[in-house]
């Protein structure tokens, strides 16, 4: 067995206990190691995604317990992509919460930032779906105490809420798992597909009650209609980093999606019919038009950006929803791209908001120091939200709109995507003018008896390199997505390929248990 496709989940796992009984008083010695762990992260994950790359499916048996008795961890072209995508957006993440000392302000950050990638690449990874229950109660455990790391009434309510809608979650997760294992004596995904298949339709209504449930477990994760309320005030209250990184959190719902309802639930599978899509194509239209609505809306920043989140699942969804592998292709090019975009204007607006008197309020204010730059970097993340070009949020949609040409979706799927496009650009550049352009000063005034270096005051010090380099960063990865928009999709057509082929994922999974 190929034994580096757990140390996603083993490296994190080990990391955090360590980090949270034995630094957690000495915040460079868990830095050094959060930092450690994490580029060994990124580098295991280059690795795996050369590994998948082939397009053979790998598994590995925990415990050497063959599939479907044992628990097994399987890794493909999709999954790989998905751990490489959290390993350097984790990076990131972790590069500007060091650098504006968001870290320091709680003991346990970097544990819970491990226990969060844990919880995520394990999601990714696993072939079981209750061992995707686990990890998914894993993120919710790590996220929650990120989310209120650094307190404030505000952000313990807005815990509570995020808290108690993924617990609801958490529930109906149950009751599906208990239904299809009532069903088919299994949890395997490989091995629910081979028993799935064999139920006729006219016994299949709790095969359909259970797909339903598992829709409605993942759409909560998604954030989609009408369950997408939690996403707004969780990301517009959590730290920005934090909310940065959860800029994943709502991909693992799209991903959990696409991989049941193509390997379990496949559109070959009589007993459904076409019954997810006929409720999730509109579910995502109707979420991308209240993203949108949002984001014109907001009057603070905070809360724009997590609107714009919402958007972009909805436009994420719309190709997931179809089930074909080009609008499948077209979604996991705007699930990456979507990824980087918001994790850039999160990372801007922390550096934005400590420097403003206002906060993040959407109301004309002195400028801050070095307004031009943010100014430059918040009009480049807003392109790549709102899919202008020439970053790579233009060639995602462009791709969404060619996957979404049948006469059936066409009309709802490119009204909601162009009209939704307009108003995020609408908003969000009234919230650039609002904050770069219609300033009453060129710079913060610091008066003359604070003038003197030691007495600057944090938020209207100039943001340092170290401190800019992530946003710069992020940006820049849209920019790579666009100049290697070629080979990334040929990739992600294979991928797409795989996902609707699962005759190689069964076998390699259930093979390999045969031959253990």
């Amino acid at each position: 067995m190929m034994h580096w496709i757990i140390a996603p989940v083993v490296l994190p796992a080990l990391l955090a206990p360590l980090i949270a009984f034995v630094m957690r008083h000495d915040i460079v010695l868990a830095r050094a190691a959060s930092f450690a762990g994490t580029l060994a992260l990124v580098a295991i994950s280059v690795g795996l995604t050369v590994l998948a790359a082939d397009g053979a499916t790998h598994v590995y048996e925990l415990g050497d317990w063959p599939a479907p008795f044992g628990i097994v961890l399987v890794l493909d072209r999709l999954s790989a992509l998905l751990v490489l995508l959290t390993s350097v957006l984790a990076l990131i993440v972790l590069t500007h919460a060091t650098a504006t000392g968001w870290d320091a302000r709680g003991r346990h950050f970097h544990a819970l930032f491990q226990f969060q990638l844990m919880g995520i690449c394990g999601a990714f990874l696993t072939g079981d779906a209750f061992n995707l229950f686990v990890f998914f109660e894993v993120l919710l455990i790590a996220s929650y105490g990120l989310m209120i790391h650094g307190g404030g009434k505000v952000r313990l309510q807005a815990g509570l809420q995020y808290v108690v809608m993924n617990l609801a979650g958490s529930t109906l997760f149950l009751f599906a798992l208990g239904t299809l294992y009532a069903t088919t004596g299994t949890l395997n995904i490989a091995d629910l597909a081979v028993k799935v298949r064999e139920i006729p339709v006219e016994d299949a209504a709790l095969i359909r009650v259970a797909a339903m449930l598992l829709m409605i477990v993942f759409a909560i994760k998604a954030a989609l209609f009408p369950i997408q309320f939690w996403l707004p005030a969780t990301y517009a209250n959590a730290p920005a980093p934090v909310a940065a990184l959860f800029a994943i959190m709502t991909k693992v719902g799209a991903y959990a999606i696409v991989r049941v309802h193509t390997v379990v639930f496949g559109p070959d599978v009589a007993a459904l019919s076409g019954l997810p899509g006929t409720w999730l194509y509109p579910a995502a239209a109707v979420t991308l038009a209240i993203g949108a609505f949002g984001v014109l809306g907001a009057r603070r920043l905070m809360p724009m950006l997590a609107f714009s989140v919402v958007a972009s699942m909805g436009t994420l969804m719309l190709g997931v929803a179809a089930f074909t592998p080009w609008a499948t292709t077209a979604a996991l090019y705007y699930l990456i791209h979507s990824t980087f975009a918001a994790a850039a204007l999160f990372l801007l607006a922390d550096l934005v908001v400590a420097r403003r008197p206002e906060g993040d309020r959407l109301s004309a204010a002195p400028a801050t120091v070095q307004n031009g730059l943010f100014a430059a970097l918040f009009f480049a993340g807003a392109l790549g939200m709102a899919g202008m070009p020439p970053l790579s949020g233009f060639l995602g949609k462009l791709m969404l709109l060619d996957a979404l040409r049948d006469p059936g979706p066409m009309v709802l799927g490119w009204v909601v995507i162009l009209g939704g496009s307009l108003l995020i650009i609408v908003g969000l550049a009234r919230a650039g003018s609002i904050l770069f352009w219609k300033s009453t000063a060129v710079a913060a005034h610091i008066p003359p008896e604070e003038e003197c270096e030691d007495d600057i005051r944090p938020e209207i010090r100039p943001a340092g390199p170290l401190q800019v380099a992530p946003t710069m960063a992020a940006v820049a990865l849209l920019a790579l997505l666009a100049a290697f928009a070629g080979p990334v999709t040929d990739y992600l057509e294979n991928t797409s390929a795989q996902l609707f082929q699962p005759d190689d994922y069964i076998a390699a999974v259930l093979d390999a248990g045969e031959e253990g």
